[in-house]
C-alpha cells in the first residue's frame, strides 16, 4: 500500500468513526466532528496499533497509560463549549492527541503532563503535524499551571478522587472545567463552572479513567491497591 493508498484508508477509518461513534450517539457540535475529522488519531498511538485507531476503545500507549475512547474525547471537549477564542488548559498529555482537538479549536492550549517520556514524545508529534498553538509541559497537573492562568476552559484526561481546588480557582470569569471524579470502580464525569465564590457542579455521564497522578490527585501509596 503506498502512502496515498494509506492516507485516503485512514481518512476513510476517521470519517466512519466520527459518523458512527460521535455523530450516531450525541455530539452535535459541528466544531467539534469537524476537529475529529481532521486530527490522524491513529498518529497518536504505536504503530502496531494503527488500524485499531479508530476503533471504539482506549488504546494503549506505553508507561501504562491509555488514549481515551474516541466518543468520550469528542464528549470532554464538546463539554467544554469552545467557541474559538479560548485559552485551555489540557491535564494529562498522554499521547498528545485530545491536544490537538482541542488546537483545532482554541487560540491557545497548555497541556501537562507528569510522565517526562509521554511528555517528550507528545510535544515532538504535536510539532511534526504543525500544531503551533499547543504547549506541552512536564509536571504536576493535578495542580495546574498557575503560571499561564486563568483557562478559559480546563479537561482533565485522568480520574481523581475529588475535584482539585486549584484546578477551580485556575478557572477565569465563567469558565468551565471537566473532570472525571470518582474511586477505583469507576468515576463521574463532571462539569464546574465558575460563578464567582460559589462553582456549580453538574454530572455528565459514568466513565472510568487512568488516575490522575499528583499532590491533588491519588499519591503513589494511594495507587498500591487501586485498579484502574
Amino acid at each position: 500500500m503506498d502512502t496515498t493508498d494509506e492516507d485516503n484508508k485512514f481518512r476513510l477509518l476517521r470519517e466512519a468513526m466520527v459518523d458512527r461513534q460521535l455523530r450516531g450517539r450525541d455530539i452535535t457540535d459541528m466544531r467539534v466532528l469537524r476537529a475529529m475529522t481532521k486530527v490522524p488519531r491513529h498518529l497518536f498511538v504505536p504503530e502496531d496499533l494503527w488500524f485499531r485507531a479508530y476503533e471504539d476503545r482506549p488504546l494503549p500507549i506505553g508507561e501504562g497509560q491509555t488514549i481515551s475512547q474516541p466518543y468520550m474525547v469528542a464528549k470532554m471537549v464538546q463539554s467544554l463549549e469552545l467557541m474559538g477564542h479560548e485559552r485551555v488548559l489540557d491535564v494529562g498529555t498522554g499521547s498528545g492527541y485530545q491536544a490537538a482537538v482541542l488546537a483545532e479549536l482554541v487560540r491557545e492550549v497548555w497541556s501537562v503532563e507528569i510522565i517526562p517520556e509521554l511528555a517528550k514524545l507528545a510535544s515532538s508529534r504535536l510539532a511534526e503535524l504543525g500544531y503551533t498553538n499547543v504547549h506541552v509541559v512536564t509536571g504536576d497537573g493535578s495542580v495546574g499551571l498557575a503560571e499561564h492562568a486563568p483557562y478559559d476552559a480546563i479537561v482533565v484526561a485522568a480520574a481523581s478522587p475529588s475535584t482539585p481546588q486549584p484546578l477551580v480557582d485556575q478557572l477565569g470569569p465563567s469558565g468551565r472545567l471537566v473532570i472525571p471524579v470518582g474511586d477505583r470502580e469507576g468515576q463521574m464525569l463532571r462539569r464546574v463552572r465558575a460563578q464567582g465564590m460559589r462553582p456549580a457542579s453538574e454530572s455528565l455521564l459514568p466513565c472510568a479513567f487512568v488516575p490522575l497522578v499528583g499532590r491533588e490527585g491519588w499519591t503513589d501509596g494511594d495507587l498500591r491497591s487501586t485498579i484502574f
